[in-house]
């Protein structure tokens, strides 16, 4: 659209808007204050239905959330609850899973003290070697026991 064909449309709009104004006075069947009173009157009764459309879906709302809410938190509760049991498994085994690598460890420290007091030399003459005594580590929690190994000569 070119800026004569603006122009018109807009001056065009006004001319329209002016004709309807001076119409809708002219042909008003009410007077002014008669017709503002009636507005007022619609707006109010408009507002009242709005607010009270607003109050019964707040209502509605708030009682639905009332009949879920004691099933989330019965749920929650359970979760909870079946958290704390894993916990409390993980810990026990955590426990077990120590006294028994300890109890290994102590075991696994014996035979090779048991052997390393066996172990004689091939042959007589021969000088023996002194043995490294063989130290055995227990680890704690999430890392796997470890044990070296005699050197050999």
């Amino acid at each position: 659209m070119s800026a004569k064909g603006t122009l018109g449309f807009i001056v065009g709009g006004i001319i329209g808007a002016a004709a309807g104004v001076v119409a809708g006075v002219m042909l008003a069947p009410r007077s002014g204050a008669e017709s503002r009173a009636m507005t007022a009157d619609v707006v109010n009764d408009a507002w009242d239905s709005a607010v009270d459309s607003y109050e019964r879906g707040s209502r509605v709302v708030m009682e639905k959330i009332n009949n879920v809410r004691p099933g989330v938190d019965a749920t929650s509760d359970e979760l909870r609850a079946k958290v704390d049991l894993a916990r409390e498994r993980m810990d026990q085994l955590r426990n077990s899973l120590s006294d028994v690598v300890g109890a290994t460890s102590a075991q696994v420290q014996d035979a090779v003290n048991t052997v390393a007091d066996k172990v004689t030399p091939t042959e007589e003459g021969e000088p023996v070697e002194p043995v490294e005594p063989v130290h055995v580590e227990v680890a704690g929690g999430d890392e796997d026991a470890a044990a070296e190994a005699p050197k050999e000569a």
